[in-house]
């Protein structure tokens, strides 16, 4: 199993269908193809996963100048409120600043629950884009962008 399989396992569990914000393992080999895109996995611990190991959550990044851009967080139901969420995002914060990034951003549906993570981890709410997304019924949501500064 290769890092991508990993990251694909899950997004599998990861996103309901209905927000239609999993992407499709094309897109994701697609955005690694591109210099400055990458991903970090992460085991229940946070930890990098060991060869052969499932991860359990995983974030996506692609990074311009110096400003880097959470385009997927993903972490498995059964390991959700335990922590990873966080060691996760300071996982990207540490290799953002690694990279001479100053400021994150991420862009996400109004009404995520993942919004409290992201206020607890320091990110404030920037800007909104009206009816930017929409689910498989075709309802409009929202985008709220969230920024932080390293």
């Amino acid at each position: 199993m290769n890092d991508v399989d990993r990251l694909m396992a899950v997004m599998e569990t990861a996103f309901d269908p209905h927000w239609r914000e999993a992407w499709s393992r094309k897109q994701i080999e697609d955005s690694l193809a591109l210099p400055n895109t990458y991903m970090l996995l992460a085991d229940k611990a946070g930890q990098i996963p060991r060869n052969g190991d499932a991860a359990e959550g995983f974030v996506f990044v692609r990074r311009a100048a110096d400003e880097e851009e959470l385009l997927l967080i993903g972490v498995r139901p059964n390991v959700r409120n335990t922590g990873l969420g966080t060691k996760l995002l300071q996982r990207f914060f540490d290799v953002a600043k690694a990279n001479g990034s100053t400021r994150v951003f991420l862009e996400m549906r109004d009404g995520n629950p993942a919004v409290s993570l992201y206020l607890r981890c320091g990110f404030r709410q920037i800007g909104r884009r009206k009816a930017y997304y929409r689910t498989l019924s075709n309802e409009a949501i929202d985008a709220l962008t969230f920024a932080k500064d390293l």
